[in-house]
Parts: structure tokens; C-alpha cells; sequence
């Protein structure tokens, strides 16, 4: 009896330290290459199963060039679900399959396999690079090619903006998406680390599965009402708790958590989204900035809560900053992580 527990103990640990060595790979990774250009990438894979789903469901409508749902409202809803929880699950038992059928032919694969993709679902150095780019071209005075490069990032119009608005734009880009792209996904590797085999990865292919669904069909605009509700509403509820961690990791490491966390409390909410007024607030509180005002999407203004208080300028310094801080905190959790189950497999 005591043979077989020492077995079972010794074979979890084995398993934990490939869990571990594949978070670290794959962070690695990430910071070193980002996303290489050409090479397919898991969310692409992901979007194009979202893209045949919403053309099955969806026509052309020749009179007015735009998509026009082919069911009711209710079968639209019903079908909205269908897609988001085959996407999800989907996506996340292919990944776990495929490296659990790699390590019974060579572990070593099931470990290269796991963390190429999983260091895909971690966006910090496309991050950085993308905000690195539009700064750049700042540098050398060149407004139109700002524009046009912070065009490929954003979704606002970017024709007629200023510097000072490329620069908030950029701002807005670095720190809604800290969350969805950067720690949210890693929250989902730790998690799954600790609970079953190759889980880091599957759960945070799961993770980014929800949240392109969100950002392909999870709109309140028609025709996306009804089919992506269940999908905006999902990626809400997954991001919910990762975000507050975040939050608060970062109102901690800012040495003034008080008045973050309470600039957070006054400012956030105002932002219809659950999470992303959390995500630019907390930053904005940080570097002491103001996030939000005034944006255009294809002629349509749309006027953003503000967030934080304008006590400096947004700068490339700023940005630098916010970066920096994403960074922080994903090593951070990275590192805390790696000590706790240090800790657990010393005890056995």
C-alpha cells in the first residue's frame, strides 16, 4: 500500500514538473520571440471554425450589402450558445489530446508541442512590440505614418488623430489588453497546471477561444445581437476574477493601493464592460493619467467614460511604463506560482 501511494506521489510530482517546465518554456518564449510572423497561429485556427459557424447562420442581404441573421431571435440565441460552448471545449480537448497522444510517443514533443502554444496564448511581446512600433514612428515626427501604423492595432479611426490622441490610443490598446491577452490567459495556465496533466495549455486555449468569440460575434450591434450574446457574456465571467487579481496585484506593486483601488471604484463602473474600465483604470490611476473621451468608429462618435485623473500627459514614458508594469506582474505570478508548488512537491 505503501509502495503504490509513493508511486502515485512520485508520478504527480513528475507531472507538476512537466506542467511547471512548460509555463516556464513557454513564457520564455514569448518574451523572446512573441508571435513570429508566418507562422500559424492558434487563434487564427479558432477564428476561422467562429468565421464557417456565423456563415452557416448568416446571409448577404443584397438591398442593403450587410449580414442578416437566418433564423428568429430565439434559434439565433440558442445557436449563439452552441457555438460558443463547442468552440471552447473544443478547442481546449483537441490541445489536451493532441499532447497527451505526443507524450505516450515522445515526451519531449508533448513539452515543445504545449509550450509553442501555449507561449501563442501569452500576447506580452506583440504587445509591447505593437505600442513599440506606433512609438517609433512618432519619433521621427511622421503624424500620417502614425496614424496609419496604429491603424493595424485599433479599431477607431485614426485619420485625423493628434499626437496626443495616438499616444492615448496607444495607452488604451496596452492596457485594456494587459488583461484579455497577457494575464487573464495566464491565470487559466497556472490553474490548469495544478490540476491534470497539460492542463496549462488546454485551459488557456480554452481562454482564448472565449475570447475570440467575443471579440468576432460578441457585439450588442445587429447582427451579432442574438447569436453573440452567450459569447460576450462567457468571456465576461471568465475574465471577471483574473482582472480583479490583476487589479489588485497591480494597486499593490504601485505602493498607493488605497487610492488606486479607490479611483478604480469611482471610475470603472462607468465603463459598460464588466472588466476592460477595470483593466485602462487601474493603469490610469497608477500613472497618474486620464484614459477615455472622445472616439470615431467608421464616422460614428462614440464618447468613452474617462477614467483616472490628468495629473501628467500620456507620454511614450507613460507607455513605457504600463508595459513594465505587465510585465511585473506576470512574472510575479509566474514566480509565486513556481514557489508554492516548490513548496507542495518538497513536502512529499
Amino acid at each position: 500500500m505503501a509502495i503504490a501511494s509513493n508511486l502515485h506521489l512520485n508520478y504527480l510530482n513528475v507531472n507538476l514538473n512537466v506542467n511547471i517546465l512548460v509555463l516556464v518554456l513557454a513564457a520564455s518564449l514569448d518574451y523572446l520571440l512573441g508571435d513570429p510572423v508566418n507562422w500559424l497561429h492558434p487563434v487564427q485556427v479558432i477564428g476561422w471554425a467562429i468565421a464557417q459557424f456565423t456563415n452557416g447562420v448568416m446571409m448577404e442581404d443584397p438591398q442593403s450589402n450587410q449580414r442578416i441573421p437566418l433564423f428568429t431571435p430565439l434559434v439565433m440565441k440558442f445557436l449563439g450558445a452552441i457555438l460558443a460552448i463547442s468552440i471552447i471545449w473544443g478547442s481546449g480537448i483537441a490541445i489536451w489530446l493532441t499532447a497527451i497522444a505526443l507524450s505516450q510517443v515522445q515526451p519531449l514533443l508533448a513539452i515543445a508541442f504545449s509550450s509553442i502554444l501555449l507561449a501563442a496564448c501569452f500576447a506580452g511581446r506583440s504587445l509591447r512590440d505593437a505600442a513599440e512600433s506606433v512609438l517609433a514612428v512618432l519619433q521621427i515626427d511622421n503624424l500620417d505614418m502614425a496614424r496609419q501604423e496604429l491603424s493595424r492595432y485599433v479599431g477607431r479611426d485614426t485619420n485625423n488623430l493628434s499626437e496626443g490622441e495616438i499616444l492615448r490610443a496607444v495607452l488604451e490598446t496596452v492596457t485594456e489588453n494587459a488583461i484579455d491577452a497577457v494575464t487573464a490567459p495566464l491565470f487559466y495556465a497556472l490553474l490548469g497546471s495544478m490540476l491534470f496533466d497539460y492542463g496549462g495549455v488546454t485551459l488557456a486555449i480554452a481562454y482564448k477561444a472565449a475570447s475570440t468569440l467575443d471579440s468576432m460575434v460578441g457585439y450588442r450591434e445587429s447582427p451579432y445581437t442574438d447569436l453573440g450574446w452567450f459569447s460576450a457574456k462567457t468571456d465576461d465571467v471568465l475574465t471577471w476574477l483574473p482582472c480583479r487579481l490583476t487589479v489588485l496585484t497591480l494597486a499593490l506593486l504601485s505602493r498607493k493601493p488605497v487610492y488606486v483601488w479607490q479611483i478604480c471604484q469611482r471610475d470603472a463602473n462607468q465603463d459598460p464592460s464588466p472588466n476592460s474600465g477595470w483593466s485602462e483604470c487601474v493603469y490610469a490611476a497608477i500613472l497618474q493619467v486620464q484614459l477615455g473621451g472622445a472616439n470615431y468608429y467608421r464616422g460614428i462618435l462614440k464618447q468613452k467614460p474617462l477614467l483616472g485623473e490628468p495629473i501628467e500627459p500620456i507620454s511614450p514614458s507613460k507607455i513605457a511604463q504600463a508595459l513594465k508594469l505587465t510585465r511585473i506582474c506576470f512574472l510575479l505570478w509566474v514566480s509565486a506560482f513556481i514557489s508554492i508548488m516548490a513548496i507542495s512537491i518538497s513536502k512529499y
